[in-house]
């Protein structure tokens, strides 16, 4: 069991980083404009944080105990699969999930 005072500390420190972060963009960068090269590094955070997310929970999945689960690595492939080819988000968001349901009827 976690203790409340750590867990506030938690709570109030990564509050206070994302306020920094924010403000050092926002306010300090605000009307300025960036570097060309800042710029376009920039437009690829989002996508590098998808499968930064998405991947341990392909992989070491909490719902199985960590261990390697095939209907959701099959899901994983589908939907890149799907996504790299059609350039369709939700229809390579519905391809997983329909593969993810299909998949652990099939593997059960």
């Amino acid at each position: 069991m976690i203790d409340r005072t750590d867990l506030w500390l938690v709570i109030l420190g990564l509050g206070f980083g994302s306020y920094t972060l924010r403000f050092l963009f926002l306010g300090l960068v605000g009307n300025r404009p960036l570097p060309e090269w800042l710029t376009r590094h920039l437009r690829y955070t989002a996508v590098a944080m998808m499968p930064a997310l998405v991947a341990p929970l392909v992989a070491w999945p909490a719902a199985t105990g960590g261990q390697t689960d095939p209907a959701r690595l099959l899901a994983a492939a589908a939907t890149l699969g799907v996504g790299l080819i059609s350039r369709n988000v939700i229809l390579s968001i519905l391809s997983g999930a329909v593969t993810l349901v299909a998949g652990s009827y099939w593997f059960g």
